[in-house]
């Protein structure tokens, strides 16, 4: 087919790279534990600090939108790196950077500056913005057949990372008194610290030189229609999680609840975000990609649903269980169609331009979350989400009519 150029060229994979296929797969899986880490404990603290340390309330999820613009303005640059010098220094670079977010977060809080906490969790993004890429990692240490299935369980790492950054909230927040969550930010700086020794031991081959400049012009793959659906239910999978999530612990605690339920419901959703991943590949080979995306479009639409039915705990933690689960086939099943937009060449480039395209739009809206909620309440940001993802429910149904339609011609 023209619209799936990686699937029916001829990609020649070296028997050394298979040699350590399962191995790389494995410390990946447990670096996405770690390093996934970081991106929860922000999350869950993000908000609370931020209203904390900011002057104006409506400022509260500043520092998640920073987090998020850092993943946006890193995602170029660390596939520029990672297409010129290999992965593994990308690793490395995005890992120091995790080290640097606990550090500065610590002292920001020390110091109740809330500009220095923001400029940790840019920090933060940027670590992010690598630890995202772990899962084109995974596919490229395996055959093509088996990519689903490496990229589907690198990205189960992220069950534990769902119980390490809660647990490290809930555990260390209130040990350097009276400082809240210093404690917890100096945690985050060592975890960053041993995932760096995980994927030390990581072996993918460097690139050959002719791929730094090999392959299509850009513009030639993203208006590829495959791609248009991919980066599009990319976007709206990651933008309504991050929509949601970035408000629910300030809407939990406006609501009366206390923090360590905010706590428990961001390690749940975590969960739900990423134990799918077991059975995802399995499904997106037996079902296709598209009915997988599609099945998270309708259990994100089911999340917002429950939410919009109360404010009592089990509410909030139900949408956050279902808005998880829905993020994970609607991101894992855009990204398996993101494989089959590209060369083997174009790989680095038009996996970054995918994400960059994700997290420059999640970023708007994170910030919008913050001064919709304060202004005008949580069934509010609930309300607004249902816009974009029944836009996209209708674009991903009419396409996959168009696709079957041109198959039966």
């Amino acid at each position: 087919m023209s619209h799936t150029p990686a699937s029916s060229s001829v990609e020649q994979f070296p028997q050394a790279l298979y040699t350590h296929a399962k191995g790389n797969v494995v410390r990946l899986t447990a670096a996405q534990a770690l390093s996934g880490a970081n991106a929860v404990v922000v999350y869950a603290t993000g908000s609370i600090v931020g209203n904390m340390l900011a002057p104006n309330q409506a400022l509260a999820t500043l520092p998640i939108t920073i987090f998020v613009i850092g993943m946006a303005a890193c995602s170029l640059p660390a596939g520029a790196i990672a297409q010129r010098y290999g992965r593994r220094v990308t690793f490395m670079i995005g890992t120091g950077c995790g080290v640097l977010v606990g550090l500065l977060s610590a002292m920001a809080v020390v110091m109740g500056l809330f500009w220095l906490f923001c400029l940790a969790t840019f920090f933060g993004g940027a670590y992010a913005a690598v630890v995202i890429s772990f899962r084109f990692a995974a596919a490229d240490c395996v055959p093509p057949d088996q990519r689903p299935r490496a990229l589907s369980f690198v990205m189960a790492g992220g069950i534990f990372a769902g119980v390490i950054g809660p647990q490290l909230v809930t555990h260390s927040m209130d040990l350097w008194v009276p400082y809240t969550f210093a404690g917890t930010f100096l945690a985050q700086a060592a975890v960053a610290a041993i995932s760096a020794l995980t994927l030390a031991g990581v072996h993918l081959p460097r690139p050959e030189r002719n791929n730094a400049t090999g392959g299509r012009p850009i513009g030639v793959i993203v208006r590829q229609p495959l791609f248009l659906t991919a980066v599009s239910c990319s976007v709206v999978s990651y933008l309504l999680m991050n929509f949601l999530m970035t408000s629910a612990p300030l809407a939990m605690r406006m609501c009366g609840h206390a923090q360590d339920a905010s706590n428990l419901g961001i390690q749940w959703h975590v969960i739900a975000m990423y134990a799918p991943s077991f059975v995802t590949g399995r499904l997106i080979t037996r079902f296709r990609a598209q009915r997988v995306v599609m099945a998270g479009l309708l259990l994100t639409g089911l999340s917002i649903a429950v939410g919009l039915m109360g404010t009592d705990i089990a509410h909030f933690w139900l949408t956050l269980i279902l808005l998880g689960i829905g993020w994970n086939f609607g991101f894992i099943g855009a990204s398996t169609l993101v494989l089959e937009c590209h060369l083997p060449e174009e790989k680095n480039r038009v996996q970054s331009f995918n994400d960059f395209i994700v997290f420059g739009t999640v970023a708007f809206g994170s910030f919008l979350s913050g001064g919709v909620l304060t202004a005008y309440g949580w069934n509010t940001v609930l309300w607004l989400s249902l816009v974009p993802l029944l836009l996209t429910i209708l674009a991903l149904a009419r396409s996959q009519v168009g696709r079957r339609a041109s198959v039966s011609v």
